[in-house]
């Protein structure tokens, strides 16, 4: 066996799901009790410091993704079992792609300080899922994720796909929807929104999902207030087909149906 196939150590990639550990899988549960050390953003490993039995944990800042990424390859390079912590699914806007991109430019520049490491990722519930299992099933037929932050990429890119996904009718998920230092780039996002959709279009606003403080609110693309919105909020807008729905018993649901109107279901 050469030294390429023969596994150094380990990197398990996971999500620790929206906050609440219910939501936490028991295959990341594993992950994170087998690992020796935990790397990750500093609040999400506080979110599980009560559940650890006592591993070296590597915390950093939110904006360090691709440094992050290579601390925990080194570690898992010398031997060690590593975790690299994300919140909800490490490969929706999260440590996954981080650590490939990290591993790919390493290969490419001829490095093989990391080949022999054993990758693996583990899923776990994303933001989008579990605000909209609060409210129905509003991602119930075709659905678009986009990230309102421009920090990586143009901002014309993220215009160019709003008005792609809104002319083409899908329920759209809009992550990092604003911050201090992005302030007016949703209510632009709403603006496109509103070129191909009903004022009326339901709109999900749901905050620190199965966190304490959880708030989640129904309300529709004309008064969608972005004062009231902020980086730890998914905001979910419906399509022309997604419904707002009043129960017999005055409980209030959203739904996307599986069909368009005319097409079997």
């Amino acid at each position: 066996m050469n030294a390429v196939s023969r596994p150094a150590g380990s990197l398990t990639i996971l999500g620790l799901g929206p906050g609440a550990v219910a939501w936490l899988t028991p295959a990341a549960q594993a992950a994170i009790a087998e690992a020796s050390d935990l790397v990750g953003y500093a609040p999400y490993l506080a979110q599980i410091q009560d559940h650890l039995p006592g591993q070296r944990r590597h915390a950093s800042d939110n904006r360090v993704e691709l440094d992050r990424a290579r601390h925990a390859l080194d570690m898992a390079a010398e031997g060690r079992s590593v975790a690299l912590i994300s919140g909800g699914d490490p490969g929706i806007f999260a440590m996954a792609a981080a650590a490939f991109e990290a591993l790919e430019a390493a290969q490419a520049s001829g490095s093989t300080v990391w080949d022999a490491v054993e990758i693996r990722v583990e899923p776990g519930i994303s933001a989008m899922q579990a605000a909209a299992a609060r409210v129905g099933a509003p991602l119930g037929h075709d659905f678009c994720v986009i990230s309102l932050s421009d920090n990586l990429k143009p901002w014309a890119i993220v215009a160019r796909r709003l008005e792609a996904v809104a002319a083409a009718d899908l329920v759209l998920a809009l992550y990092n929807p604003i911050s201090r230092q992005r302030p007016w780039q949703l209510a632009e996002a709403f603006q496109i929104m509103l070129g191909h959709r009903a004022p009326s279009t339901p709109v999900v606003l749901g905050r620190d999902i199965g966190r304490p403080g959880e708030t989640v609110r129904l309300t529709d693309l004309a008064r969608a207030d972005p004062a009231e919105i902020d980086m730890r909020t998914v905001v979910l807008i419906g399509s022309s087909t997604t419904r707002r729905w009043v129960r017999a018993d005055g409980s209030e649901w959203v739904y996307t149906p599986r069909s368009y109107p005319g097409e079997p279901a």
